[in-house]
This record gives C-alpha cells, structure tokens and sequence, in this order.
C-alpha cells in the first residue's frame, strides 16, 4: 500500500511539472519590454502583402459633415477662437442649426439613426479582395467611444444599438473568407476625458466638460464620453482590446497617437496577452504605433499621409485616405484619382513601406461608386503589375525622377500629385529587378534608366527585359552609366508601367 501510494504521488508530481511546463510554454511573452522584444514585429505575411484597406465608419457617418471629429467640434461653439483646426467649417453652428443645441440633441441621439441598413460584409469583403488588398478591417474604435463590435465591456456597441450587429465579427469572417488577414484598428486612447496634474481638462470630449457638463450626469453617457476614473478608464481601455483579441483574432492591431497616455505596464500587459494568445492561435501578428508611442522592436511605426524619405531601414505602413478630404464619409467628399492612389503605393513600397487605404462607406453602408472605381482600378493594375509589388524587397536605391518627397507625418507628404513619367521607383524579387514608370512617357521613346548600369548591377548581367502586360518585344543597351530601352508602340497602362528585368 505504502508503494502504491509512493506511485501514485510521483506520477502527481510528474504531471503537475508537465502542467507547469505547458502553463509556462503558453505564456511565452512576459509583460516586460525585454521579453516582448523577441516577438518578431514585422513577420513574413506583413512584409509580403504590402497593400491593406480599413475605413472609417461608425455614428460619426451618419451627420456626414466636416470630419470624423464631428463628435468633439459639435459641443465648441468657440473654436475659430481657439484655432483649432475644423476645415473652415462651423461643426457646431451646423449642428444647432439641423438638430437644435447639443444640450438636447446630443452624439448620442445619432446612434439610432446609424443603422447600416445596406451593409454587406461579403460584398464589402469581395471589392477589397478584388481591388487587390491582402489585409482588410474596420476602425474598430474611434475616438467617439462607440465600439463596432459585440461588446460585454461597454454598453455603447453596435451590436446593442444602432446596427444591432456585430459588424467587426461579420467582416472577420467575410474578409478570412476571401483570404485576406484581419485587421483591427483603435483610436480610443483619446477617449479619456480626465485631468492630468496642473493641466486643462483633456480627452476627445473635453468641450463637453467645459460647455455642456450636465451631459456628464447620466451615469452611462459618461462612459461614451470617457468620463470615469482614470484607473476605470486604463482597465476598460485594455479589457476593449483584450476582448476583441479573445472573439476575432485580429492579425494587426492598429494604434492612433495617444499611447503615451498608456502606462507602460498597461502597455506591457495588454501586448503579453496579444502575443501569447499568437501563440495559442500559430499566428504571426503585428502591433503598429504612431511617433514613439511604443518600441519599434515590437511594433510597426505607421505614417498618417506620409512616408520616409528614403529607404526606412525597418518595414513601416502608411495609412492614407482615398478622399482629399474628411476621413469618414461627408456630402461632397472629393475623392483622389487612382493614379495618385496607385503612385503613393508604389513609392511607399520602393521604400520598404505597405500602404493601408481608408475608404469612406456612408451611414447606410453604401460603399459610394467613385470610390469602388479607384478601389477596382487599383486590382485591374494589381492583377497585371502585382508582382513588382506582393512579396516585393526594396532594391539599392528606391529611384530616380524629379519628384523627391519628403519624410513626414501627420500630412508631411499626402497626396503624390507631383509624380510625372520622368520619375521612376525600382523593386526586386530575388535576382528579378522591377523598373516601375509612375507614368507612360511616349510610344517609341527611348528612356534612361540612370541608376541601372553595370556598376550598380553588382557584376550581374541582364538576361531579358520586358514589360508586365505588354507582348512586345524590347531593344534595350547597358553601359556603364545607365540602361536604355526603348518604349513599346502601346502602353499597358498609363497610370504606370513596368519593366521586368532579369539578372544573372
């Protein structure tokens, strides 16, 4: 009996250790800086898929005026005074002109009217698959504290109100069911309406504080509008993340400024949680972070409508709008033409940048025509050129031309209007290089190719030349200073074209 009993507690012993063991191999990233380090911030899917699509869309849709900081502009009756910048447009002489003083028709009071009656999250996930994006996904959570998924965190949830749906969920698995990864982006560390130590109130909502505080007394419109404590606030803002971790398992987490707000051991915590789960799920994902708000040995540094100079020495995103204007959708929203799209992606990825696309659907979910036509154009030109693009690695120089734009941030450098046939960025896959025209010069030209010389082949020598969608043949000539070919008698597409050459 005393053997049996010995048995019986070493074979305890043995699979408590093991349990031990598994417990610590599921946990693999700690909550600290150094461990999260060894997270791989830029896996092979990120840096292969290059071109992404999210949007803007929430209750802040349904006014479809000024911008997507409807929300905050329509509670400041004084902000030409305080220079903050609106788009030369009255928000709130606006709304107490259409729906009376924001003391009785208040943000809240549009939520019933955000009903997503035309939304279709297949046909939305087809567009993005068809206008060539390998990852797609919804502003989750915007700085207006409405969270577009099924939310047992906070009461103010498209799936309890409004919609009644749980549109994050319907688009994971529409956008999976097309083969392109998930992705979620956050913006709701804004959404904290507090006052830090000697400072004015802060928070996406502080004129509510400062011109309508009564707003603040109902106990669950606080919530909407971050008005909480800041211990509750930090909680809620991690428990939001983890919770859509746990139902969707985004593949990128996509992070606006304000993260410096965000103590580094909530920071730490929530990242921990992120990458185990991965782990758990044998996925490869990616965090992205604006200015210095996180490390970039675990995150992917994003540019708002902007880019780096030259070629970044860690892969980076862009995130840029279809529209010359407001992020989310507004009446009269101008949109760019797709050469200026197609342009901004091809220098983004000469420099070792992916470009992530908003577009801009309408309150009912009507995704508008003028921007499905620059979304399709973009996949007619993908469908041919693609492979200068997918799976693509920056080449020695990202290009040549007159058209030299300049690192920037937060509208550093935008639109791309200024590229011409003069300028030209390289790509390459392997011992494949790609020379992409932002432009079609002239039938039957003769282009140079400055940067392409013996030299700067590396010893290498051309083994053929030609153009992607193009069945002509091409009378090319290396020299030491340059390549020449000469163009085709018809171009393939005059947004861009690209001359395929290989080396060996």
């Amino acid at each position: 009996m005393k053997k049996i009993v010995q048995i019986t507690l070493t074979l305890l012993f043995i699979s408590t250790s093991v349990f031990a063991q598994a417990s610590d191999d599921e946990k693999k990233y700690e909550p600290t800086w150094e461990s999260l380090a060894e997270h791989d911030e830029a896996p092979g899917w990120f840096r292969d898929a290059k071109f992404g699509i999210y949007f803007h869309w929430g209750v802040y849709s349904v006014p479809a005026f000024n911008n997507e900081w409807y929300p905050r502009h329509m509670y400041a009756p004084d902000l030409e005074e305080r220079g903050e910048e609106t788009w030369g447009q009255d928000v709130y002489g606006f709304h107490t002109d259409k729906y009376g003083s924001p003391s009785e028709f208040s943000y809240p009071d549009f939520i019933p009217m955000f009903t997503a009656e035309n939304f279709d999250p297949q046909e939305w996930a087809s567009l993005f698959k068809e206008a060539g994006a390998q990852f797609a996904g919804p502003v989750a959570e915007h700085h207006d504290g409405f969270s577009m998924w099924d939310s047992e965190i906070t009461p103010w949830n498209a799936s309890d109100m409004g919609p009644k749906r749980d549109i994050t969920g319907e688009l994971a698995e529409a956008i999976r069911g097309h083969g392109m990864k998930f992705i979620t982006s956050f913006h709701h560390a804004r959404n904290n309406l507090w006052k830090p130590e000697g400072e004015e109130w802060t928070g996406h909502y502080s004129y509510v504080k400062e011109h309508f505080p009564s707003l603040l007394d109902d106990p669950e419109r606080a919530i909407l509008y971050g008005y909480m404590s800041r211990e509750k606030f930090l909680e809620m803002w991690s428990d939001k993340l983890k919770e859509v971790i746990d139902k969707y398992q985004p593949d990128m987490m996509w992070f606006d400024s304000w993260l410096h707000e965000i103590p580094d051991s909530v920071q730490t915590d929530y990242l921990a949680y992120y990458f185990n789960k991965a782990g758990k799920w044998d996925k490869d994902v990616v965090v992205t972070r604006k200015q210095n708000d996180l490390p970039l040995s675990v995150s992917i540094l994003d540019f708002e409508k902007g880019r780096a100079e030259g070629i970044n020495e860690h892969p980076f995103l862009t995130d840029d709008t279809i529209s010359k204007g407001s992020w989310c959708y507004t009446e009269g929203l101008g949109i760019k033409s797709t050469s200026i799209v197609l342009h901004s992606l091809i220098d983004i990825v000469s420099k070792n940048g992916q470009l992530l696309l908003n577009i801009s659907p309408m309150a009912d979910g009507t995704i508008p025509e003028n921007q499905k036509q620059v979304l399709l154009e973009m996949g007619d030109w993908l469908e041919i050129n693609g492979e200068a693009i997918y799976g693509s690695r920056p080449w020695k120089v990202y290009g040549e031309g007159p058209t030299q734009l300049q690192e920037g941030q937060f509208g550093g450098v935008t639109d791309a209007e200024g590229f011409t046939a003069e300028d030209v960025r390289y790509t390459r896959r392997g011992d494949t290089l790609y020379a992409i025209i932002l432009g079609w010069p002239r039938a039957n030209q003769e282009f140079q190719f400055d940067e392409l010389n013996t030299e700067s082949l590396d010893g290498k020598t051309i083994s053929d030349i030609s153009i992607l969608g193009s069945s002509e043949e091409i009378d090319w000539d290396l020299s030491d200073e340059s390549l020449s070919v000469q163009m085709p008698s018809e171009t393939p597409d005059e947004k861009a074209i690209v001359f395929k050459i290989r080396t060996e």
